[in-house]
């Protein structure tokens, strides 16, 4: 493992300082790079005070909480598994554009709960610097229940994030964005269970058949679904055997229309339909 120089080995360090300085720390830990990062830090930082606590509910793709339990246990971070009732707050399942904040808001009151059963001082989570320019209501939330970024006072950015993790051997480094499933569904249509069954399954599928780390199927109102895969990939699923399967597979899955967008993949596309002013910023 080479040594880190310059700018990032200075982030780096003040990444660690800023842990070492938490106290018994505990890790909102989604199994991405982000948190990823943060986890090992903590875990290089903390040792012992260190724990990672990854959130389940019926919005985690499949997969997701198996590779969290994999991930911690290659860093050595002691790691609980949090179930949340968000699907239980009908200001979540209404699916506002502020859909996030009350999801963490879900989050972080269980983390909280937890912290003097396990005497966890500090709650952090995976937000990067690059976060802030983005549409999160969920930091709000954070701020609201006196989570830390410590990513963000480190000044790390998401290409930091993705060079650290590469430092530090961490299988994640180059992740494509995997945010919960209920990011899928168009904004004013009901989250329900069965929805975001739904996507989950349409996209398994589509990963396995095209052989593609990152593509999203929008849930849109009417049962439509909007299929996004990178642009290069567009003419293969337009293919008439290819096309005809996909959308026998999406029609079977209770879409009742299936659609290929041709602009291709756009992380957090469905936030384009949200006008800018309106938007709160952390």
């Amino acid at each position: 493992m080479a040594e880190l120089v310059g700018s990032l080995k200075e982030k780096r360090d003040r990444l660690l300082t800023i842990l070492a300085g938490c106290g018994r720390v505990g890790v909102a830990f989604s199994g991405g790079v982000d948190s990823t990062v943060v986890a090992k830090a903590a875990r290089v930082a903390c040792g012992e005070k260190a724990l990672a606590f990854t959130a389940v509910s019926q919005s985690l793709a499949s997969g997701e909480r198996e590779e969290a339990e994999q991930l911690a246990r290659l860093i050595g971070i002691p790691h609980r598994i949090v179930s949340t009732r968000e699907f239980e707050s009908a200001d979540y399942l209404k699916n506002a554009p502020d859909r996030c904040y009350f999801c963490k808001t879900e989050l972080y009151t269980r983390l909280e709960e937890l912290a003097p059963e396990l005497g966890v001082e500090t709650i952090v989570n995976g937000a990067n610097l690059d976060d802030r320019g983005d549409y999160r209501p969920g930091m709000r939330a954070a701020g609201e229940h006196l989570v830390r970024s410590p990513l963000i006072e480190a000044g790390l950015t998401k290409a930091d994030v993705r060079e650290l993790a590469l430092h530090w051997s961490l299988p994640v480094w180059d992740k494509p964005a995997s945010p919960c499933l209920s990011s899928r569904i168009a904004y004013g249509l009901e989250v329900t269970p069965e929805r975001v069954e739904r996507v989950d399954r349409a996209e398994q599928y589509l990963r396995a058949t095209l052989g593609l780390r990152e593509l999203r199927v929008r849930h849109e109102a009417n049962d439509l679904a909007r299929i996004e895969i990178p642009a290069g990939e567009l003419a293969r699923l337009a293919d008439p055997e290819m096309r005809r399967g996909v959308s026998d597979a999406l029609h079977q899955l209770g879409f009742k229309y299936v659609t290929l967008d041709l602009d291709g993949f756009r992380s957090g596309s469905m936030n384009a339909v949200l006008p800018m002013v309106n938007l709160e910023l952390p």
